[in-house]
């Protein structure tokens, strides 16, 4: 009973794709911290925060699939949700060090004793409790998404236009919190981080546990998305990508749906950035960067938007090449990412995933045709075979 009510809330494929991730947060931890170094299936230490990267640009490029794939919104800001949920993980980790500081200042962290500032801010207070950092990382970047999308939508901004002013405000956000007044860090951000919930964030078991806090969220986050999109909600969803002048005039109230989807795609984005910043041990303004969100699309668009999957494979293949393609040619990476979303819109206009899907269609349509013509053939001979015993009979 309980599989038949997933199977109708998730498609099966989903399911799997879940499942898959929810192992690797088992096994990829259990490989780095039991197996010994000489084993072959060991993954070495560096590998594992490597990999939770991944998970996070993952959890990224779904956040944007559920805006851009499933309501047409193409967002190239998103990257700010995501380095607005960096940002509140940074303010607690920075808070976590304490007297430990160059300064050793119990208070105040390091940049704001080099800075001369005599109290914390206002709003650094409640940082120091990873339950209020935990409830900013998901508030602060959906209040900004619902205060944008509340003027955009209620304008009627869409298509190009609504792009252009997304990425206007990650650039705003940029040079603003590139100002040392800002009491963010500045140019060099936050890091130095010492512990998270008590525990040494170098550690090998804290980089297992945060991989494996990722991999999970990731799942629970394709499944969110998937009992989102197969809703009723989800259907009308489509409707407004796909038509939304008509999807209006329907009587459905499109920029509260617009609105809806948008916030919290963002806070999916918040919550990717908050688990990126203990992995890689940095956030800084260069987050915000404009370059960052259009990869973001362009991982969305080479795994397949509007496909849920697509964007999480696309995120691991693309930044998987660029570790690669970065340590050989490093000063050509960006023209090679340029012909990858070049490629991409020529050849693969779907995606990987999309590309897959289409192709097991069309093989199915024509299985389907093939069955029902010889279906069709095989009533014509009996029908035949029919009409011509009948005189026989009736001698």
């Amino acid at each position: 009973m309980i599989s038949q009510m997933l199977l109708r809330r998730h498609e099966k494929k989903t399911l799997i794709v879940a499942l898959i991730i929810v192992l690797a947060a088992v096994l990829v931890p259990l490989s780095n911290l039991l197996l010994a170094e000489t084993n072959p299936l060991h993954i070495p230490g560096y590998l594992v925060p490597l990999l939770g990267k991944y998970l996070c640009y993952a959890l990224l490029a779904l956040a944007l699939d559920l805006v851009w794939g499933y309501c047409g919104i193409l967002s190239l800001g998103h990257g700010a949700f995501f380095a607005l949920g960096g940002y509140a993980m940074g303010m607690y980790l920075m808070r976590q060090i304490g007297n430990r500081g160059v300064y050793a200042n119990p208070e105040l962290p390091d940049f704001m004793v080099f800075l001369n500032w005599q109290e914390l801010p206002w709003y650094w207070y409640g940082f120091n409790h990873f339950a209020f950092a935990a409830l900013m990382v998901l508030v602060v970047p959906g209040l900004l998404a619902f205060v944008f999308g509340w003027f955009a939508f209620r304008s009627r901004v869409t298509g190009v236009y609504l792009s252009i002013i997304t990425q206007a405000m990650t650039y705003a956000l940029l040079l603003a919190f590139f100002r040392n007044e800002m009491g963010f860090g500045g140019n060099n951000g936050l890091t130095d981080f010492k512990d998270i919930l008590g525990q040494n964030i170098q550690a090998s078991g804290t980089r297992a546990a945060l991989f494996a806090a990722t991999a999970i969220a990731l799942a629970l986050a394709l499944l969110l998305s998937s009992a989102i999109v197969r809703s009723k909600y989800g259907k009308v969803l489509v409707g407004v990508r796909d038509a939304e002048s008509r999807t209006r005039f329907l009587g459905y109230r499109v920029e509260n749906m617009k609105l809806f989807i948008f916030t919290i795609s963002a806070m999916m984005a918040g919550v990717a950035g908050a688990l990126y910043v203990p992995q890689v041990g940095i956030i800084n303004p260069g987050e915000f960067a404009p370059g960052n969100s259009i990869e973001v699309v362009i991982w969305t668009a080479v795994g397949g938007r509007g496909t849920l999957i697509g964007p999480i494979i696309g995120a691991f293949l693309v930044n998987f090449g660029k570790s690669i393609f970065t340590a050989a040619f490093p000063e050509f990476w960006l023209f090679a990412l340029g012909a990858l979303f070049v490629a991409t819109t020529l050849f693969l206009p779907k995606g990987i995933v999309g590309t897959v899907q289409q192709y097991f269609a069309r093989r199915k349509e024509y299985k389907t045709a093939g069955e029902t013509e010889k279906t069709y053939q095989e009533d014509k001979a009996a029908a035949l075979t029919a009409a011509t015993a009948s005189p026989q009979a009736a001698e």
